[in-house]
Parts: C-alpha cells; structure tokens; sequence
C-alpha cells in the first residue's frame, strides 16, 4: 500500500462519504438503516413510473437519478466517457433482473446489507456470509474460464441512453407530470429533501466514477489481494464511518428481533445475497457500480440496469420481495432460478484455458 499514492485516498473518500452520507440520509427522512439502498431505490423508481402497483413502493428517488448523472459529468470531466459495450447483451440483461430478486428476497442491496449491520442489525450476518460465498463461487467461475465477454468496442452514441433516460427523470423530478406517482404510505413515503438527495446522488455518484469503489468488489480484492488492495481500505473506511455515525446519531441498536428493513429466513437472506454476490463477480460490479459505469458510457452496464427496472417491477407485481414476515414462496422459486441460471450460464459462457 503506497500512502503517496492519490487514488488511495480518493477510495477511501468514497467509502468514508457512502458510510457516513448512508446514514444520514435515513436521519434526514429516508427509512431507517436504509439510508442508501440501490434496489430499494429501483423498486421506488420503477411504482413511481407506473411499472408496479404496489401503493407503498412509488417514490422517484433522486439519489439514482443523482449516482447516473454525478458519474456522467465527472467521466466527462475527467475526458475518461467513452460509449462502449457489445458483450453477451441478453444474459447482461437476465443478471440484472436476477440482482433485484437477490436483492429483494434479503430486502436490499450491499451497501444497505453493511448498513444495517453497522447500525446493529445481526440478521444481517446471514447476507454477509452469503455474500462472501457469492463473491467466492464468481471468483471459481471466472478462474474456470466463465465470463460474459471482456471484448468491449465502441458503440457510437449507445453509451449515452441510459444517462439520457436519467436525465429525462430528472426533469421528470423537477416538474413532476401527472403520471409520475408517489406513494403516501410506507417505506416509500419516507424520504429526505429532494434536493439533498440529489446533491448527495450527485456527489457519491462522482467519486464512485473517479475512484471505482464497489461492496463486491471489495470483497472480491480482499479474497484475491488481502489489505494489499486499496479497494478493501475503502470498504473498511465506509464501515468505520458508518458505525460512528449511526452511534452519534442514537441509530445503534444492536439485536436480532425488531429490526427495520429485515425478516427472519436467514437462509434465505444467505441464498439471496449469494445469488447476487455470484452475478456481480461475473458482470463486473454491484448494482450501485453498474449505475456509475453506465453513467460514464458502458453500454453492457446499461443493459444490467435495464434489467435492474424490469426486476424492479417484476419483485412487486409478482410478490417475489421479502416482509418482515418472510420469504414468499415465489420468492424462494425466483432465487432458485437465478441459480440455475448462473449454473447454465457457467457452462455455456466458458472459454478454455491454455
């Protein structure tokens, strides 16, 4: 580890501001211990655009419009946005609709999974180990020659759809038409200040572009390289922040019952958060770093948050997203599925090794 070294410090930035920013989104009005949380926010997004019914679930949120756009004008800044893509687009597009069903059956994504558990969640400790899990099965994947393309080319203007459609939701948020809805009950009603969420959006979205931090890929580097890595420094850099601020601000309430934003199958928050450990490891990044790699041009990640929507919509109109009282059985089926597909995935996306 070089100390001199800048970008060591821009990591650790970024994981300082996820942490902190993390939680005090939730005390400035988003629901508890989910101050940020991707697929949360997806769901929100994708009821607010009419894409599922579910009254409590309705909210644009302007924290993703934010993460999209922040990373496009810093790549732009930057002179590092570059539209291309081209690689497996169909299985790009089932993995993100996979993530959300991960993500929806543990009730969030990996950095709501950390704040949680920094905020004293222990039911928590499941995901995390399914987690780990996830990241090592993709890492095994990937050793064994599968991959979903690394062949990227220049695709014209294909790399600027997806921070075109968030900027269309941002005048969307700014001028709010009547088919834009929004709940006025549950977790969706719950929400700091536009404009500090989307200053908040703005800035993490911009960091994460310059500095490429990422949950998975943390953990991926931890496993490969150990503290060697600069990635693992900023995960530990966005856990520390978020324990200190969630014990400043009264937010620490270690236990294992009475948790918000939780339920009780642990084996099925372990499976969950397997499942989209293992997707992230093969397609590059979590749901929040393919946002930030769609905002500075990928085209291949743009298809993951594609299907990150479509699965937004598909967890509520299905009735495949956890409550505090559990796994649904669709649910259960989904996450099997997602396996399955992962496993058909290995063997037809697998290049020999010399």
């Amino acid at each position: 580890m070089n100390l001199r070294d800048r970008h060591f410090w821009i990591i650790l930035a970024t994981g300082a501001l996820l942490g902190t920013l993390g939680v005090l989104l939730a005390v400035w009005g988003n629901p508890e211990n989910s101050g940020i949380c991707v697929s949360c926010f997806i769901e929100n997004s994708a009821g607010a655009l009419g894409f599922h019914d579910n009254p409590r679930m309705q909210y644009l949120r302007p924290e993703l419009i934010g993460f999209v756009l922040g990373a496009a004008v810093s790549a732009i800044a930057a002179r590092e946005f570059r539209s291309r893509g081209g690689s497996a687009p169909l299985p790009r597009l089932v993995s993100g609709i996979f993530l959300m069903v991960g993500c929806a059956v543990f009730i969030g994504c990996p950095i709501k999974l950390f704040l949680r558990l920094t905020a004293g969640d222990l039911t928590a400790a499941a995901g995390v180990i399914g987690l780990v899990a996830g990241v090592w099965a993709g890492l095994r994947g990937l050793s064994n020659g599968v991959e979903l393309g690394t062949h990227q080319r220049e695709q014209g203007g294909s790399g600027l759809l997806v921070p075109a459609f968030f900027a269309l939701l941002l005048l969307f948020l700014i001028f709010r038409p009547g088919f834009v809805l929004s709940s006025d009950k549950g977790s969706a009603a719950q929400y700091a200040p536009r404009a500090i969420s989307l200053g908040v959006g703005l800035l993490l979205g911009a960091v994460a572009q310059r500095s490429r931090f990422c949950i998975t890929g943390s953990v991926r580097d931890a496993m490969l390289m150990g503290l060697r890595s600069y990635m693992p420094w900023g995960f530990l850099a966005f856990c520390g922040a978020a324990v200190m601020f969630n014990i400043g601000t009264g937010r620490f309430h270690p236990g294992m019952f009475g948790q918000p934003g939780s339920h009780p199958d642990h084996i099925w928050s372990f499976l969950g958060m397997g499942l989209v450990g293992w997707i992230s490891v093969i397609i590059g990044g979590c749901p929040f770093r393919q946002l930030i790699k769609a905002g500075e041009g990928d085209a291949d990640a743009g298809l993951v948050v594609l299907g990150m929507f479509i699965g937004g919509a598909l967890v509520q109109s299905w009735g495949i997203a956890a409550t505090a009282a559990g796994v649904s059985f669709y649910g259960k089926v989904a996450v099997l599925a997602g396996f399955t597909f992962l496993l058909a995935t290995s063997l037809l996306c697998r290049e020999r090794i010399a």
